[in-house]
């Protein structure tokens, strides 16, 4: 459940990760306060189309607005799932299928809040990684991988995320990223923005990693300078699951992972709280 407010507030969530049934019933449990709240759902839905599409139907049919850029689990090929599209076509698929259900993508003109806080651009973006977050001493994706290889740590994407019809994830990547930069161009200078992406805009959030390599399959130093680059009021994350608020150079960042059952049980906070990223503070905490 959201919490605290009155009037509309802009909410975040990612990593529903509703295959287990606990965060199923999460999902279950989420409602907005008002008639007018938004949702940002900043990917790992799940892994199969049709658990995305439930989840997805399920908080269109509460908030105002939703808002969904895919993770990784959502662009893997898995064997459970009825739909073996790959790459491209397996996200130009979960676009369609949002589409019908009123849910806005990184494929549509980016919304404007009006609400408190705004007017603010939310953006979504889906940008990928491209191995460029490398663990200390490695200098290219091949070091890198050779060493989390020999580590034990390795992101399932390496069997499961297809970047048909792209040679590679990194070309992918690098495709997506220059698509996002001519965007976020034509957006006017003086209108404030939120980014909303499953994978950091900048490496500070994988430095608590307990596995540091796993930041290789955490996003791309293409990206570093976008929160500078950029009129960002607040920058929107999930991937790491690890919630919580940091501050780059001034800039809010919140990380807004549910994460699997065993994560939040551990914690002290009860799962699946929304995060209000609107109104909000842009006052770094001291």
């Amino acid at each position: 459940m959201a919490t605290g407010g009155d009037g509309p507030q802009l909410w975040a969530i990612s990593d529903l990760h509703i295959g287990y049934a606990e965060n199923r019933d999460l999902v279950e449990g989420m409602r907005p306060e008002s008639e007018g709240d938004w949702l940002l759902v900043a990917g790992d839905v799940a892994e199969t189309v049709e658990d995305i599409h439930w989840a997805l139907k399920t908080l269109a049919g509460r908030f105002a607005r939703v808002i969904w850029t895919p993770g990784n689990h959502e662009l893997w090929t898995h064997p459970s799932d009825a739909v073996t599209l790959r790459g491209v076509a397996r996200y130009a698929h979960l676009v369609e299928q949002c589409r019908e259900l009123g849910v806005l993508t990184p494929e549509d003109p980016y919304p404007i809040w009006e609400g408190p806080g705004g007017p603010v651009a939310v953006a979504p973006l889906f940008l990928l990684y491209d191995y460029s977050f490398l663990p200390s001493g490695c200098t290219t994706k091949e070091e890198g991988l050779e060493y989390a290889y020999g580590t034990g740590v390795v992101c399932t994407d390496e069997r499961l995320l297809h970047p048909d019809p792209y040679p590679t994830r990194e070309d992918w990547c690098r495709a997506r990223v220059a698509e996002t930069r001519r965007r976020l161009a034509e957006l006017p200078e003086d209108l404030p923005l939120i980014p909303v992406t499953h994978w950091p805009l900048h490496r500070h959030p994988t430095q608590v990693l307990r596995h540091p390599e796993f930041a290789m399959w955490c996003g791309t130093t293409l990206t570093d300078d976008w929160h500078r680059t950029y009129p960002v009021r607040t920058m929107v994350y999930g991937h790491l699951h690890i919630p919580r608020t940091t501050w780059q150079d001034g800039i809010r960042f919140e990380e807004v992972s549910v994460g699997y059952p065993r994560e939040w049980r551990q914690r002290q906070t009860p799962p699946g709280r929304l995060r209000r990223i609107l109104p909000g503070t842009d006052i770094p905490h001291g």
